[in-house]
């Protein structure tokens, strides 16, 4: 009964093992991809938004006043300078002009008459049959004579300007609008438009940009990274509203003196050639504008990176096959790819997918894939805009 009570709990001991469950295995390492961050020489480009302007832009109003008599141009077409817009009419202009060289003609004959008195005179004076007085009191009457004569070919000056004023010509070549007066309509001088005239080649790009661009570019200059574009040419490529893509390209020309103390912006534009008068003062565009020097940088895909709050970072898998976290600082997109200036190694295999149940310190089951561009090198980041389906269709 002794070895019966010793081996009754090492009995029981032994049921109850075989007949508690097995453990579960440890579950497998999650699968991800991982992948070298491609190398480039990268320059930055800072986004605006604009429209163009003409590099001229002239209002035609008259210089004389009257009625209109006849318009001499198509209206929204190229003229050349000096092309006849308007003709005011001349016909009091030309009879002024006309009074005024007979009052030349008058004026200077009585320069002759004066100079042949002071000729006599002169004469007179030698025999002396007359006296100083009446000899410098002619003296005194050809000088105003002379004077007056002066008079005389400055008014007729005047006139015949005016005359030239009846006909109004283009001051520059460029791109006119419409007619803002109809043929018999009284205008005034310097006060009625006439017309508008526009260049278009070439034509400028203006935007304003914050003060912390502003004040980005003037430390980049003062450390050599990138030249101002108050005194350089840096390059500007723009797109328009319908484009996907930078197809015009201009250069920097200037640059405001002064920040608008109510928006924080400042002024600038960019010249673009336009040879055949496509682009139009006032059409809307995005441009990039050089915004740094360049810079070595890495190239991960852009659901490679987690934002946690105000941190950015990567997984990375070390030779361990664990997962590290690398904090990163990003820069803008590249060949569809995003720019890690800051924080990764180039030869650090990033986690490209299965990122959601990562850990640090993770052992994971890593397949390396070759990381490739998505897009070209300059591919924008926004679509474009469509134009509107038309309203009515008829058949023909």
């Amino acid at each position: 009964m002794g070895r019966i009570a010793l081996f009754a709990p090492a009995a029981l001991i032994l049921a109850a093992t075989a007949c508690s469950p097995t453990l579960p295995p440890p579950p497998p390492p999650p699968n991800v991809s991982v992948g070298l961050p491609l190398k480039r020489q990268v320059m930055d480009w800072d986004d605006y938004v604009g429209r163009f302007e003409a590099v001229q832009d002239v209002e035609i109003r008259p210089r004389i006043s009257g009625t209109v008599q006849s318009v001499a141009f198509r209206e929204g077409v190229e003229v050349a300078k000096e092309q006849v817009l308007f003709v005011i009419d001349p016909r009091p202009y030309r009879a002024a002009a006309a009074q005024a060289v007979a009052e030349l003609a008058k004026v200077q004959a009585g320069v002759a008459n004066a100079r042949t008195e002071l000729a006599r005179a002169q004469k007179l004076i030698d025999a002396e049959a007359i006296s100083r007085e009446e000899f410098e009191t002619k003296q005194a009457n050809l000088r105003s004579a002379v004077a007056s004569a002066g008079a005389a070919r400055a008014t007729l000056e005047a006139r015949q300007l005016d005359l030239s004023f009846t006909t109004v010509r283009s001051p520059i070549s460029g791109r006119i609008s419409d007619k803002r007066v109809s043929i018999g309509t009284y205008v005034s001088a310097g006060q009625t438009v006439l017309t508008r005239v526009v260049t278009t080649n070439p034509i400028r790009f203006a935007f304003d940009g914050a003060e912390s661009f502003y004040l980005k570019y003037v430390r980049q200059a003062q450390t050599g990274e990138r030249e101002s574009s108050r005194y350089a040419p840096n390059p500007v490529d723009i797109k328009l509203a319908d484009e996907n893509a930078y197809r015009w390209h201009g250069l920097m020309k200037f640059v405001d003196n002064a920040i608008d103390q109510n928006s924080g912006t400042i002024r600038a534009y960019a010249q673009v050639d336009n040879p055949n008068g496509f682009l139009v003062p006032g059409m809307f565009g995005r441009a990039r504008l050089l915004g740094s020097g360049t810079y070595a940088a890495l190239l991960v895909p852009d659901e490679a990176i987690v934002t946690d709050q105000t941190r950015r970072f990567v997984y990375v898998v070390g030779k361990d096959g664990k997962t590290v976290q690398r904090p990163v600082e990003t820069g803008p997109l590249v060949e569809g790819l995003r720019v890690v200036k800051a924080g990764l190694a180039p030869t650090e295999k990033v986690v490209i997918d299965g990122l959601a149940r990562l850990q640090p310190g993770m052992a994971v089951s890593a397949k390396t894939v070759v990381l490739k561009p998505r897009a070209a090198a300059d591919a924008p980041g926004s679509a474009p805009l469509n134009a509107p389906a038309a309203a009515e269709a008829t058949a023909r």
